[in-house]
């Protein structure tokens, strides 16, 4: 878990050196737009709990996001979005569904030209569960004590965690902006308590998003 810690904190320092090393635009750039799509996530637990990597909970995601263009090749952006995120449990029916608030914060570096780009963000996020679908727990599960597990009520509504996407993106002159992204996110928080008396060590989320979007420029 340090390792992993560390290599995304070095990440996201070189995303920030890379932005800054760029050359200022003359005039800044404001856009504004929307995303949406599905994402397939799972919980790291440890004690490990059986899921079944075929069968990723899938849920819808959308937010709508604010885009800062300060130097070439390089923006800022800010997102308020949505997420469902949870587990399937191998050899059961059991799913568990949580409904996030996110607001990642990211480094928008982009290569292109005549209006086609390649992008890549990289940032970190913070989150609040707004919502615990627990689920039906199915009878063949022998419930055991421990606060029930993996079955009971989240410890940590409040997330934190770093996200990173790569897609391609289509600039119009007078239509706006497309893209197509598909985004990792990893929290660095657990959503059981995680002392060394607790059943669980690790209960980390983490997805995989595909999203389209689109964006038009603020005057």
């Amino acid at each position: 878990m340090r390792l992993l810690r560390l290599h995304i904190a070095l990440l996201c320092l070189f995303s920030a050196v890379c932005a800054i090393a760029q050359p200022r635009l003359e005039k800044p750039e404001f856009y504004l737009g929307f995303h949406g799509g599905v994402t397939a996530s799972m919980v790291m637990f440890s004690p490990t709990v059986s899921q079944s990597v075929g069968k990723c909970l899938l849920a819808p995601n959308a937010g709508v996001f604010f885009r800062y263009y300060g130097h070439k090749y390089c923006a800022f952006q800010m997102e308020l979005d949505y997420q469902q995120r949870g587990w399937h449990e191998k050899n059961t029916s059991y799913s568990r569904r949580l409904d996030y608030l996110e607001l990642p914060i990211l480094f928008h570096l982009y290569v292109g030209k005549k209006g086609a780009y390649w992008f890549f963000n990289v940032g970190p996020q913070i989150g609040y569960c707004i919502k615990d679908h627990k689920g039906d727990i199915p009878e063949s599960v022998v419930i055991e004590d421990d606060e029930m597990m993996q079955y009971g009520k989240i410890d940590r509504p409040f997330d934190w965690g770093v996200t990173a996407g790569t897609g391609v993106e289509y600039m119009s002159k007078k239509a706006g902006t497309y893209f197509l992204e598909i985004r990792f996110a990893y929290s660095l928080g657990s959503i059981y308590s995680d002392r060394k008396t607790d059943y669980f060590g690790n209960s980390n989320p983490m997805t995989l998003s595909l999203n389209l979007g689109w964006a038009w420029k603020v005057k």
